[in-house]
């Protein structure tokens, strides 16, 4: 009771804010540079990355500062590897899945590095949509591409993100640790693996529009896989 009266009062003003603030956020372009190719020597690694802002580079300058063009980097150290990244700006967990399957046609991938979450969060999508849309995404992703492994990102803390003003980033926050919560039960299930990053959040670890992750922690993020998938 106490917690729909809470919400009740405060619906104005998280309305007014998160107005606010996607008028004045600086909107940062996608990362430029390849989204394909090969790299390295050894056993051969089929990587793929797929998903929305983060995967598809805002907040870095070009890819190869970008978690794909780093994770590959690392990669290339043990593997070749034959690399894709799939992503684009503003897309939910519904969009990565609709993103994905207008690839589907014979193309299989060892391991599959998913971003996901953060759209739904800020267009607030329903916990029992967001597990259909998981479950969707995670069948797709085995039965038409064939991945082995399947690594999800947690989502971030959003609650720390400097772009957004009290009492919505307290708001924000919280719808994000519901869906971060259902994401590691649903890897849990489906034996995916779940990527949980303790990033900084100092100033050099956060892009110019105080949301996007930076260059340094898109390493952080590569580093993070690298060692997921080189450890086990």
């Amino acid at each position: 009771m106490m917690k729909k009266l809470l919400m009740l009062v405060l619906a104005p003003i998280l309305l007014w804010q998160g107005k606010r603030v996607r008028r004045t956020t600086v909107r940062l372009p996608e990362a430029s540079g390849k989204r394909a190719g090969v790299m390295g020597a050894g056993k051969s690694l089929r990587l793929l990355v797929l998903g929305d802002s983060a995967a598809a580079g805002v907040g870095c300058a070009t890819q190869a500062e970008a978690v794909t063009g780093q994770l590959v980097q690392r990669l290339a150290e043990t593997y070749r590897v034959s690399w894709e990244l799939w992503a684009q700006s503003s897309l939910t967990c519904e969009g990565v899945c609709q993103l994905a399957e207008q690839h589907a046609g014979g193309v299989k991938f060892d391991v599959v590095l998913v971003s996901a979450g953060v759209n739904d969060v800020t267009r607030r999508t329903a916990l029992a949509k967001w597990q259909n849309d998981l479950s969707a995404l995670t069948q797709l992703l085995r039965m038409e591409f064939q991945a082995q492994r399947i690594v999800f990102t947690a989502l971030p803390p959003m609650h720390k993100f400097p772009a957004l003003p009290q009492p919505l980033r307290w708001f924000i926050g919280r719808q994000a640790r519901e869906l971060d919560t259902e994401l590691k039960h649903h890897c849990q299930r489906h034996d995916c693996d779940y990527l949980a990053l303790d990033l900084p959040f100092a100033a050099e670890y956060m892009a110019a529009d105080g949301f996007h992750p930076s260059a340094q922690a898109a390493r952080l993020w590569a580093n993070g896989v690298s060692d997921l998938l080189q450890n086990d």
